[in-house]
Protein backbone atom coordinates (compact mmCIF):
# COMPACT_ATOMS: atom_id res chain seq x y z
CA UNK A 1 0.00 0.00 0.00
CA UNK A 2 1.43 3.36 -1.12
CA UNK A 3 2.47 5.42 2.13
CA UNK A 4 1.19 8.49 0.61
CA UNK A 5 -2.00 7.65 1.53
CA UNK A 6 -1.68 6.94 5.65
CA UNK A 7 -4.26 5.19 7.24
CA UNK A 8 -3.51 6.59 10.40
CA UNK A 9 -5.97 9.51 11.86
CA UNK A 10 -3.99 13.11 12.59
CA UNK A 11 -5.42 12.78 15.71
CA UNK A 12 -4.30 10.01 19.15
CA UNK A 13 -7.77 8.79 19.30
CA UNK A 14 -7.68 5.37 17.33
CA UNK A 15 -10.06 5.56 14.67
CA UNK A 16 -11.51 9.53 14.83
CA UNK A 17 -10.42 11.10 12.00
CA UNK A 18 -9.25 14.93 12.66
CA UNK A 19 -8.65 17.13 9.67
CA UNK A 20 -9.70 20.43 10.90
CA UNK A 21 -6.80 22.46 10.00
CA UNK A 22 -7.10 21.17 6.30
CA UNK A 23 -10.49 22.47 6.52
CA UNK A 24 -9.36 26.29 7.96
CA UNK A 25 -6.99 26.21 5.03
CA UNK A 26 -8.95 25.41 2.27
CA UNK A 27 -11.75 27.67 3.54
CA UNK A 28 -9.15 30.34 4.18
CA UNK A 29 -7.89 30.60 0.55
CA UNK A 30 -11.51 31.96 0.00
CA UNK A 31 -10.28 34.75 1.53
CA UNK A 32 -10.53 38.66 -0.31
CA UNK A 33 -11.09 36.22 -3.32
CA UNK A 34 -13.47 37.52 -6.00
CA UNK A 35 -14.08 34.00 -7.03
CA UNK A 36 -17.87 32.71 -5.53
CA UNK A 37 -18.13 35.40 -3.95
CA UNK A 38 -21.68 37.26 -3.39
CA UNK A 39 -21.18 40.06 -1.34
CA UNK A 40 -18.32 42.87 -1.02
CA UNK A 41 -17.71 44.94 2.41
CA UNK A 42 -16.38 48.52 2.08
CA UNK A 43 -13.95 49.96 4.85
CA UNK A 44 -12.66 53.17 4.41
CA UNK A 45 -12.53 52.75 0.86
CA UNK A 46 -11.03 49.27 1.02
CA UNK A 47 -12.98 46.47 -0.45
CA UNK A 48 -13.51 42.95 1.07
CA UNK A 49 -15.27 40.32 -1.31
CA UNK A 50 -16.94 37.45 0.83
CA UNK A 51 -19.03 34.68 0.91
CA UNK A 52 -22.65 35.29 2.47
CA UNK A 53 -23.13 31.39 3.46
CA UNK A 54 -19.78 31.49 5.26
CA UNK A 55 -20.59 34.61 6.95
CA UNK A 56 -24.36 33.45 8.06
CA UNK A 57 -22.96 30.27 9.26
CA UNK A 58 -20.52 31.52 11.73
CA UNK A 59 -22.16 35.08 13.08
CA UNK A 60 -25.77 35.20 13.66
CA UNK A 61 -25.58 38.74 13.54
CA UNK A 62 -24.20 38.30 9.46
CA UNK A 63 -27.46 35.65 9.29
CA UNK A 64 -29.64 38.81 9.98
CA UNK A 65 -28.16 40.92 7.80
CA UNK A 66 -27.57 38.89 4.67
CA UNK A 67 -30.51 36.67 4.70
CA UNK A 68 -32.79 38.71 6.39
CA UNK A 69 -34.82 40.44 3.65
CA UNK A 70 -33.13 43.63 4.00
CA UNK A 71 -31.48 45.86 1.39
CA UNK A 72 -27.95 44.24 1.59
CA UNK A 73 -29.41 41.13 1.46
CA UNK A 74 -30.02 41.45 -2.54
CA UNK A 75 -27.35 39.40 -4.76
CA UNK A 76 -23.88 41.44 -5.28
CA UNK A 77 -24.92 43.64 -2.83
CA UNK A 78 -22.11 46.17 -1.34
CA UNK A 79 -22.01 46.70 2.34
CA UNK A 80 -20.19 50.00 3.84
CA UNK A 81 -18.66 49.40 6.88
CA UNK A 82 -18.35 53.44 9.16
CA UNK A 83 -17.38 52.07 12.73
CA UNK A 84 -14.18 49.74 11.84
CA UNK A 85 -11.13 50.00 10.43
CA UNK A 86 -9.19 48.14 7.21
CA UNK A 87 -6.99 46.41 9.83
CA UNK A 88 -9.55 45.49 12.62
CA UNK A 89 -12.25 44.00 9.56
CA UNK A 90 -9.32 41.86 7.87
CA UNK A 91 -8.74 40.62 11.08
CA UNK A 92 -12.04 39.40 11.83
CA UNK A 93 -12.53 37.62 8.09
CA UNK A 94 -9.49 35.96 8.84
CA UNK A 95 -10.98 34.40 11.87
CA UNK A 96 -14.51 33.79 10.89
CA UNK A 97 -13.09 31.60 7.79
CA UNK A 98 -10.44 29.85 9.79
CA UNK A 99 -11.09 30.68 13.40
CA UNK A 100 -7.08 31.71 13.79
CA UNK A 101 -6.17 35.40 14.47
CA UNK A 102 -2.46 36.58 15.04
CA UNK A 103 -2.64 39.42 17.64
CA UNK A 104 0.85 39.89 18.98
CA UNK A 105 2.25 41.84 16.20
CA UNK A 106 -0.92 44.09 16.01
CA UNK A 107 -0.96 47.66 17.27
CA UNK A 108 -3.09 48.58 20.69
CA UNK A 109 -5.50 50.58 18.35
CA UNK A 110 -5.89 47.67 15.92
CA UNK A 111 -6.70 44.88 19.19
CA UNK A 112 -9.17 47.11 20.71
CA UNK A 113 -10.90 47.96 17.37
CA UNK A 114 -10.85 43.99 17.00
CA UNK A 115 -12.59 43.23 20.49
CA UNK A 116 -15.28 46.05 19.32
CA UNK A 117 -15.82 43.65 16.16
CA UNK A 118 -16.02 40.84 18.04
CA UNK A 119 -18.44 42.24 20.77
CA UNK A 120 -20.64 43.87 17.97
CA UNK A 121 -21.14 40.49 15.97
CA UNK A 122 -21.38 38.27 18.63
CA UNK A 123 -18.31 35.97 18.99
CA UNK A 124 -18.08 35.82 23.15
CA UNK A 125 -14.95 33.08 22.13
CA UNK A 126 -13.31 35.17 20.42
CA UNK A 127 -13.88 38.40 22.89
CA UNK A 128 -12.64 36.36 25.96
CA UNK A 129 -9.42 35.20 24.09
CA UNK A 130 -8.57 38.84 22.98
CA UNK A 131 -9.26 39.91 26.36
CA UNK A 132 -7.43 37.43 28.04
CA UNK A 133 -4.19 38.95 25.63
CA UNK A 134 -4.61 42.18 26.44
CA UNK A 135 -4.10 41.34 29.86
CA UNK A 136 -1.12 40.45 29.33
CA UNK A 137 0.22 43.62 27.58
CA UNK A 138 -0.87 45.91 29.90
CA UNK A 139 1.43 48.71 30.41
CA UNK A 140 1.20 52.62 31.71
CA UNK A 141 1.00 53.78 28.37
CA UNK A 142 -2.12 51.49 27.11
CA UNK A 143 -3.90 50.80 30.31
CA UNK A 144 -6.16 54.08 30.11
CA UNK A 145 -7.46 53.17 26.83
CA UNK A 146 -7.76 49.47 27.11
CA UNK A 147 -10.16 50.25 30.25
CA UNK A 148 -12.18 52.77 28.42
CA UNK A 149 -12.94 50.31 25.65
CA UNK A 150 -13.35 47.47 28.71
CA UNK A 151 -15.92 49.08 31.17
CA UNK A 152 -17.64 50.19 27.32
CA UNK A 153 -18.67 46.43 26.42
CA UNK A 154 -18.71 45.46 30.52
CA UNK A 155 -15.91 43.37 29.72
CA UNK A 156 -15.42 42.24 33.81
CA UNK A 157 -12.25 40.01 34.15
CA UNK A 158 -10.37 42.50 31.67
CA UNK A 159 -11.84 45.70 33.56
CA UNK A 160 -10.54 44.12 36.62
CA UNK A 161 -7.14 43.48 35.49
CA UNK A 162 -6.68 47.21 34.25
CA UNK A 163 -7.98 48.40 37.53
CA UNK A 164 -5.53 46.09 39.36
CA UNK A 165 -2.53 47.32 37.34
CA UNK A 166 -3.99 51.30 37.56
CA UNK A 167 -3.91 50.55 41.71
CA UNK A 168 -0.58 49.15 41.90
CA UNK A 169 1.22 52.15 39.33
CA UNK A 170 -1.48 55.13 40.26
CA UNK A 171 0.81 58.17 40.36
CA UNK A 172 2.92 56.83 36.89
CA UNK A 173 -1.36 56.40 35.37
CA UNK A 174 -2.05 60.13 36.66
CA UNK A 175 1.09 60.97 34.71
CA UNK A 176 0.20 59.36 31.72
CA UNK A 177 -1.38 60.96 28.42
CA UNK A 178 -3.96 58.51 28.20
CA UNK A 179 -5.31 59.37 31.27
CA UNK A 180 -6.75 62.78 29.48
CA UNK A 181 -8.44 60.58 26.61
CA UNK A 182 -10.68 58.72 29.69
CA UNK A 183 -13.78 58.50 28.78
CA UNK A 184 -15.68 60.96 31.95
CA UNK A 185 -17.51 57.39 33.37
CA UNK A 186 -14.39 55.53 33.12
CA UNK A 187 -12.73 58.50 34.61
CA UNK A 188 -14.78 58.69 37.44
CA UNK A 189 -14.94 54.85 38.13
CA UNK A 190 -11.11 54.45 38.29
CA UNK A 191 -10.47 57.66 40.96
CA UNK A 192 -13.77 57.21 42.52
CA UNK A 193 -11.94 53.73 43.84
CA UNK A 194 -10.57 53.47 47.16
CA UNK A 195 -8.17 51.32 46.33
CA UNK A 196 -6.71 53.80 43.94
CA UNK A 197 -4.00 54.65 46.32
CA UNK A 198 -2.35 58.00 45.34
CA UNK A 199 -1.84 61.34 46.85
CA UNK A 200 -4.82 63.63 47.03
CA UNK A 201 -3.05 66.17 45.76
CA UNK A 202 -1.96 64.37 42.75
CA UNK A 203 -5.11 62.81 41.62
CA UNK A 204 -6.49 66.63 42.21
CA UNK A 205 -4.03 67.87 39.85
CA UNK A 206 -4.22 65.36 37.29
CA UNK A 207 -8.57 65.58 37.25
CA UNK A 208 -7.26 69.62 36.82
CA UNK A 209 -5.46 68.97 33.75
CA UNK A 210 -8.39 66.77 32.59
CA UNK A 211 -10.81 69.18 32.84
CA UNK A 212 -8.85 71.73 30.73
CA UNK A 213 -8.12 68.57 28.24
CA UNK A 214 -11.55 68.00 27.92
CA UNK A 215 -13.29 71.75 27.99
CA UNK A 216 -17.10 70.41 27.08
CA UNK A 217 -17.66 67.77 30.39
CA UNK A 218 -19.16 68.97 33.36
CA UNK A 219 -15.97 69.89 35.82
CA UNK A 220 -18.20 70.01 39.01
CA UNK A 221 -19.24 66.56 38.95
CA UNK A 222 -15.31 65.11 37.74
CA UNK A 223 -13.78 67.69 40.90
CA UNK A 224 -16.48 66.25 43.49
CA UNK A 225 -14.34 62.86 43.50
CA UNK A 226 -11.85 64.66 44.87
CA UNK A 227 -11.30 64.00 48.35
CA UNK A 228 -10.33 67.04 50.10
CA UNK A 229 -10.48 66.09 53.44
CA UNK A 230 -6.97 63.84 52.75
CA UNK A 231 -5.55 66.97 51.60
CA UNK A 232 -3.81 69.33 53.83
CA UNK A 233 -4.13 72.92 54.88
CA UNK A 234 -1.35 73.86 52.95
CA UNK A 235 -2.40 72.51 49.66
CA UNK A 236 -6.03 73.36 49.74
CA UNK A 237 -4.71 76.27 50.64
CA UNK A 238 -2.07 76.61 48.00
CA UNK A 239 -2.91 74.00 45.01
CA UNK A 240 -6.69 73.53 45.32
CA UNK A 241 -8.36 77.08 45.86
CA UNK A 242 -5.76 79.17 43.28
CA UNK A 243 -7.29 76.50 40.67
CA UNK A 244 -10.65 78.18 40.99
CA UNK A 245 -12.28 74.72 39.97
CA UNK A 246 -13.80 74.47 43.43
CA UNK A 247 -16.00 77.09 45.62
CA UNK A 248 -14.52 78.52 48.80
CA UNK A 249 -17.20 77.03 50.63
CA UNK A 250 -15.94 73.45 49.45
CA UNK A 251 -12.35 73.96 50.90
CA UNK A 252 -14.23 75.58 53.96
CA UNK A 253 -16.17 72.28 54.69
CA UNK A 254 -12.97 70.16 53.89
CA UNK A 255 -11.53 71.91 56.89
CA UNK A 256 -14.02 71.47 58.90
CA UNK A 257 -14.61 68.10 58.08
CA UNK A 258 -10.55 67.50 58.68
CA UNK A 259 -10.56 69.51 62.15
CA UNK A 260 -13.87 67.97 63.94
CA UNK A 261 -13.69 64.34 62.78
CA UNK A 262 -11.06 61.44 63.97
CA UNK A 263 -8.70 60.63 62.01
CA UNK A 264 -9.88 56.83 61.27
CA UNK A 265 -13.28 58.41 60.09
CA UNK A 266 -11.53 60.08 56.83
CA UNK A 267 -11.96 58.64 53.73
CA UNK A 268 -7.98 57.39 53.12
CA UNK A 269 -7.24 55.36 49.97
CA UNK A 270 -5.16 52.57 50.42
CA UNK A 271 -3.31 49.85 48.69
CA UNK A 272 -4.90 46.38 47.84
CA UNK A 273 -3.45 43.30 46.62
CA UNK A 274 -6.40 40.68 47.06
CA UNK A 275 -5.34 37.63 48.58
CA UNK A 276 -1.82 38.50 49.31
CA UNK A 277 0.00 39.08 52.85
CA UNK A 278 0.79 42.53 52.86
CA UNK A 279 2.70 41.85 56.35
CA UNK A 280 6.01 41.28 54.53
CA UNK A 281 9.40 42.54 53.47
CA UNK A 282 8.43 42.44 50.18
CA UNK A 283 5.91 45.06 50.39
CA UNK A 284 7.67 47.05 52.59
CA UNK A 285 6.50 46.16 56.79
CA UNK A 286 8.61 46.03 59.60
CA UNK A 287 7.88 45.17 63.11
CA UNK A 288 8.21 48.63 65.14
CA UNK A 289 7.75 47.85 68.93
CA UNK A 290 7.90 44.51 70.83
CA UNK A 291 10.58 42.34 71.49
CA UNK A 292 12.58 40.00 69.47
CA UNK A 293 11.09 41.34 66.54
CA UNK A 294 13.24 39.91 63.58
CA UNK A 295 10.77 36.36 64.11
CA UNK A 296 7.97 37.91 63.36
CA UNK A 297 7.32 38.39 59.24
CA UNK A 298 9.77 35.76 58.48
CA UNK A 299 7.40 33.60 57.34
CA UNK A 300 8.93 30.54 59.63
CA UNK A 301 5.46 28.76 61.48
CA UNK A 302 7.61 25.88 61.96
CA UNK A 303 10.60 26.23 64.27
CA UNK A 304 9.93 27.19 67.25
CA UNK A 305 10.07 26.59 71.03
CA UNK A 306 10.56 28.26 74.65
CA UNK A 307 13.91 29.52 73.31
CA UNK A 308 13.19 31.41 69.65
CA UNK A 309 11.23 31.99 66.49
CA UNK A 310 8.60 34.25 68.05
CA UNK A 311 7.96 38.39 69.11
CA UNK A 312 7.09 39.47 72.47
CA UNK A 313 5.53 42.01 74.81
CA UNK A 314 4.97 41.95 78.62
CA UNK A 315 1.51 42.52 79.67
CA UNK A 316 0.97 44.91 81.38
CA UNK A 317 -2.37 46.27 83.36
CA UNK A 318 -2.86 49.10 81.45
CA UNK A 319 -1.48 47.52 77.95
CA UNK A 320 0.45 50.29 76.86
CA UNK A 321 3.02 47.25 75.89
CA UNK A 322 2.49 45.66 72.33
CA UNK A 323 3.20 44.05 69.29
CA UNK A 324 3.61 46.79 66.55
CA UNK A 325 3.42 46.29 62.82
CA UNK A 326 3.83 49.14 60.44
CA UNK A 327 3.29 48.52 56.19
CA UNK A 328 5.11 49.48 53.07
CA UNK A 329 2.13 51.90 52.47
CA UNK A 330 -1.46 52.60 53.58
CA UNK A 331 -3.10 49.22 52.55
CA UNK A 332 -6.83 47.97 52.46
CA UNK A 333 -7.18 44.73 54.97
CA UNK A 334 -10.20 43.08 56.04
CA UNK A 335 -8.33 39.64 57.35
CA UNK A 336 -5.14 38.64 60.07
CA UNK A 337 -3.96 35.55 60.47
CA UNK A 338 -2.11 35.04 64.37
CA UNK A 339 -0.09 32.23 65.37
CA UNK A 340 0.02 32.50 69.27
CA UNK A 341 2.60 30.05 70.67
CA UNK A 342 1.59 26.81 70.93
CA UNK A 343 4.10 24.09 71.69
CA UNK A 344 1.59 23.60 75.20
CA UNK A 345 -1.84 23.58 76.76
CA UNK A 346 -1.68 27.75 77.45
CA UNK A 347 -4.30 30.19 76.25
CA UNK A 348 -3.79 33.80 75.75
CA UNK A 349 -6.44 36.54 75.37
CA UNK A 350 -5.58 40.00 73.35
CA UNK A 351 -6.86 42.43 70.94
CA UNK A 352 -6.19 43.93 67.48
CA UNK A 353 -6.33 48.24 66.87
CA UNK A 354 -5.45 49.44 63.86
CA UNK A 355 -4.22 53.12 62.77
CA UNK A 356 -3.34 55.54 60.02
CA UNK A 357 -0.80 57.77 62.25
CA UNK A 358 -0.18 56.04 65.77
CA UNK A 359 -2.26 58.51 67.15
CA UNK A 360 -6.01 57.29 66.82
CA UNK A 361 -6.68 53.65 66.92
CA UNK A 362 -9.22 51.41 65.90
CA UNK A 363 -10.50 48.26 67.74
CA UNK A 364 -11.12 46.23 65.16
CA UNK A 365 -10.83 42.72 67.09
CA UNK A 366 -11.51 42.54 71.16
CA UNK A 367 -10.86 38.76 72.18
CA UNK A 368 -9.41 41.14 75.51
CA UNK A 369 -11.92 38.25 77.74
CA UNK A 370 -11.84 35.13 75.84
CA UNK A 371 -9.57 32.31 75.69
CA UNK A 372 -7.44 31.60 72.58
CA UNK A 373 -4.83 29.33 71.26
CA UNK A 374 -2.97 28.62 68.40
CA UNK A 375 -4.00 29.77 64.96
CA UNK A 376 -6.29 32.60 64.93
CA UNK A 377 -8.29 33.41 61.50
CA UNK A 378 -9.76 36.75 61.96
CA UNK A 379 -11.97 38.75 60.08
CA UNK A 380 -13.90 42.49 60.24
CA UNK A 381 -14.98 44.94 57.73
CA UNK A 382 -12.45 46.64 55.49
CA UNK A 383 -10.67 49.54 56.57
CA UNK A 384 -7.53 51.20 55.69
CA UNK A 385 -4.78 51.02 57.95
CA UNK A 386 -1.04 51.70 58.63
CA UNK A 387 -0.33 49.92 61.59
CA UNK A 388 -1.08 47.27 63.25
CA UNK A 389 -1.03 46.32 67.15
CA UNK A 390 -1.48 43.88 69.05
CA UNK A 391 -1.84 44.04 72.24
CA UNK A 392 -2.20 40.93 75.09
CA UNK A 393 -4.09 40.83 77.98
CA UNK A 394 -3.90 37.46 79.27
CA UNK A 395 -1.56 34.17 79.55
CA UNK A 396 -2.63 31.22 81.41
CA UNK A 397 0.90 30.81 82.69
CA UNK A 398 3.06 33.15 82.56
CA UNK A 399 2.28 37.38 82.51
CA UNK A 400 4.27 37.52 78.44
CA UNK A 401 2.45 37.39 75.45
CA UNK A 402 4.01 35.45 72.44
CA UNK A 403 3.37 35.25 69.31
CA UNK A 404 5.03 33.02 66.35
CA UNK A 405 3.52 34.82 63.21
CA UNK A 406 1.55 37.74 61.85
CA UNK A 407 0.17 38.09 58.44
CA UNK A 408 -2.68 40.86 56.94
CA UNK A 409 -4.25 40.76 54.18
CA UNK A 410 -7.84 41.84 51.95
CA UNK A 411 -9.51 38.53 50.95
CA UNK A 412 -12.46 38.36 48.44
CA UNK A 413 -13.42 35.50 50.25
CA UNK A 414 -17.39 35.94 51.80
CA UNK A 415 -17.77 35.57 55.77
CA UNK A 416 -20.22 36.55 57.80
CA UNK A 417 -19.76 38.46 61.11
CA UNK A 418 -22.17 38.17 64.63
CA UNK A 419 -21.13 40.73 67.16
CA UNK A 420 -17.85 40.92 65.68
CA UNK A 421 -17.33 36.85 65.29
CA UNK A 422 -16.82 34.55 62.71
CA UNK A 423 -20.07 32.54 61.77
CA UNK A 424 -18.48 29.43 60.63
CA UNK A 425 -19.77 27.28 57.60
CA UNK A 426 -17.67 24.48 58.29
CA UNK A 427 -16.97 22.35 61.28
CA UNK A 428 -14.20 24.34 63.41
CA UNK A 429 -14.23 21.60 65.97
CA UNK A 430 -10.96 19.72 63.82
CA UNK A 431 -7.58 19.39 64.51
CA UNK A 432 -6.64 21.52 61.19
CA UNK A 433 -8.25 24.44 62.80
CA UNK A 434 -6.13 24.06 65.79
CA UNK A 435 -8.84 22.62 68.59
CA UNK A 436 -8.43 20.38 70.96
CA UNK A 437 -9.63 18.24 74.01
CA UNK A 438 -8.58 19.60 77.35
CA UNK A 439 -10.34 17.50 79.13
CA UNK A 440 -11.71 13.63 79.09
CA UNK A 441 -9.85 10.34 79.08
CA UNK A 442 -8.65 8.64 75.59
CA UNK A 443 -6.16 6.58 74.41
CA UNK A 444 -5.18 9.13 71.92
CA UNK A 445 -5.53 12.93 72.84
CA UNK A 446 -7.63 14.17 69.92
CA UNK A 447 -9.56 10.99 69.06
CA UNK A 448 -12.60 13.14 69.21
CA UNK A 449 -12.23 15.75 66.39
CA UNK A 450 -10.04 13.17 64.20
CA UNK A 451 -13.02 13.22 61.70
CA UNK A 452 -12.80 9.07 62.22
CA UNK A 453 -16.51 8.22 62.62
CA UNK A 454 -16.19 4.47 61.68
CA UNK A 455 -13.10 2.82 63.48
CA UNK A 456 -13.95 2.95 67.00
CA UNK A 457 -14.74 -0.26 69.66
CA UNK A 458 -14.54 -0.77 73.46
CA UNK A 459 -10.45 -0.35 73.43
CA UNK A 460 -10.50 3.02 71.55
CA UNK A 461 -11.79 6.11 68.76
CA UNK A 462 -13.62 7.83 71.45
CA UNK A 463 -13.02 10.14 74.58
CA UNK A 464 -14.60 9.43 78.02
CA UNK A 465 -15.22 10.84 81.76
CA UNK A 466 -16.47 9.36 84.77
CA UNK A 467 -20.01 10.53 85.77
CA UNK A 468 -20.58 12.48 88.67
CA UNK A 469 -16.67 13.71 88.03
CA UNK A 470 -15.36 16.16 85.58
CA UNK A 471 -15.99 16.11 81.81
CA UNK A 472 -15.22 16.20 77.97
CA UNK A 473 -14.23 19.71 77.17
CA UNK A 474 -13.28 20.97 73.69
CA UNK A 475 -11.51 24.31 73.16
CA UNK A 476 -11.65 25.75 69.84
CA UNK A 477 -8.72 27.85 68.88
CA UNK A 478 -10.90 30.97 69.00
CA UNK A 479 -14.50 32.20 69.51
CA UNK A 480 -17.13 31.30 67.25
CA UNK A 481 -21.08 32.05 66.67
CA UNK A 482 -22.13 28.73 66.58
CA UNK A 483 -25.72 27.77 65.94
CA UNK A 484 -25.22 23.36 65.34
CA UNK A 485 -23.10 20.83 66.98
CA UNK A 486 -23.30 16.85 66.12
CA UNK A 487 -21.99 14.22 68.44
CA UNK A 488 -21.82 10.95 67.54
CA UNK A 489 -22.48 8.67 71.55
CA UNK A 490 -20.73 5.33 71.20
CA UNK A 491 -23.04 2.88 70.01
CA UNK A 492 -21.50 -0.58 70.08
CA UNK A 493 -24.04 -2.36 72.16
CA UNK A 494 -27.93 -1.26 72.58
CA UNK A 495 -27.24 1.63 75.61
CA UNK A 496 -28.10 5.24 75.62
CA UNK A 497 -26.99 8.50 77.80
CA UNK A 498 -28.32 11.41 79.31
CA UNK A 499 -26.14 14.66 78.82
CA UNK A 500 -26.46 18.34 78.60
CA UNK A 501 -23.77 20.64 76.79
CA UNK A 502 -22.67 24.33 77.84
CA UNK A 503 -20.62 26.57 75.81
CA UNK A 504 -18.11 29.20 77.54
CA UNK A 505 -15.30 31.89 76.55
CA UNK A 506 -13.15 31.72 79.50
CA UNK A 507 -14.00 28.73 81.05
CA UNK A 508 -15.04 30.43 84.04
CA UNK A 509 -19.31 31.46 82.62
CA UNK A 510 -21.14 28.50 81.20
CA UNK A 511 -24.39 28.49 79.24
CA UNK A 512 -26.43 25.31 78.77
CA UNK A 513 -27.13 25.42 75.22
CA UNK A 514 -28.83 21.66 75.16
CA UNK A 515 -30.04 19.84 77.98
CA UNK A 516 -30.73 15.99 77.11
CA UNK A 517 -30.24 14.66 80.64
CA UNK A 518 -34.12 12.99 80.42
CA UNK A 519 -34.04 12.02 76.46
CA UNK A 520 -32.56 8.81 76.75
CA UNK A 521 -30.93 8.35 72.88
CA UNK A 522 -28.05 10.54 71.20
CA UNK A 523 -30.22 13.00 69.26
CA UNK A 524 -29.18 16.16 66.78
CA UNK A 525 -28.58 19.52 68.67
CA UNK A 526 -29.67 22.82 67.01
CA UNK A 527 -29.33 26.20 68.21
CA UNK A 528 -27.58 29.88 68.47
CA UNK A 529 -25.17 30.32 70.91
CA UNK A 530 -21.74 31.74 70.66
CA UNK A 531 -18.95 29.77 72.34
CA UNK A 532 -14.75 28.90 72.67
CA UNK A 533 -15.31 25.87 74.91
CA UNK A 534 -18.05 23.11 74.67
CA UNK A 535 -18.46 21.25 77.96
CA UNK A 536 -19.91 17.87 78.33
CA UNK A 537 -21.07 16.62 81.87
CA UNK A 538 -22.98 13.73 81.62
CA UNK A 539 -25.50 13.16 84.86
CA UNK A 540 -25.80 9.09 83.64
CA UNK A 541 -26.32 6.02 81.69
CA UNK A 542 -29.24 4.32 82.51
CA UNK A 543 -28.22 0.17 82.40
CA UNK A 544 -24.85 0.51 81.48
CA UNK A 545 -21.27 0.86 82.98
CA UNK A 546 -19.91 4.01 84.54
CA UNK A 547 -18.62 6.50 80.97
CA UNK A 548 -19.66 8.99 78.66
CA UNK A 549 -18.13 7.40 75.66
CA UNK A 550 -17.70 10.40 72.90
CA UNK A 551 -16.70 8.95 69.64
CA UNK A 552 -17.20 11.99 67.64
CA UNK A 553 -18.30 15.58 67.83
CA UNK A 554 -18.05 18.79 65.37
CA UNK A 555 -19.74 21.86 65.15
CA UNK A 556 -20.84 24.93 62.58
CA UNK A 557 -22.18 28.27 62.29
CA UNK A 558 -25.45 28.65 60.88
CA UNK A 559 -25.25 29.33 56.87
CA UNK A 560 -24.25 32.27 55.07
Amino acid sequence: MSNSHPLHPSSSSIGEIDHVHILSENVGALINGEEYSDVTFVVEKKRFPAHRVILAARCQYFRALLYGGMRESQPEAEISLEDTTPEAFSMLIKYIYTGRATLRDEREEVLLDFLSLAHKYGFPELEDSTSEYLCTILKIQNVCMIYDVASLYSLCKLTGTCCLFMDRNAQEVLSSDGFLALSRGALLDIVQRDSFAAPEKDIFQALMRWCRHNLKEIHSEIMAAVRLPLMSLTELLNVVRPSGLLSPDAILDAIKVRSESRDMDLNYRGMLIPEENLATMKYGAQVVKGELRAALLDGDTQNYDLDHGFSRHPIEDDCRSGIQVKLGQPSIINHIRLLLWDRDSRSYSYYIEVSMDELDWIRVIDHSQVLCRSWQKLYFPARVCRYIRIVGTHNTVNKVFHLVAFECLYTQRSFTLENGLIVPTENVATISECASVIEGVSRSRNALLNGDTRNYDWDSGYTCHQLGSGAIVVQLAQPFMIGSIRLLLWDCDDRSYSYYIEVSTNQQQWTMVADRTKVPKGVGLEGSQWGLGIRQPGPGTPGAPAGLLVPGASNKGQGC
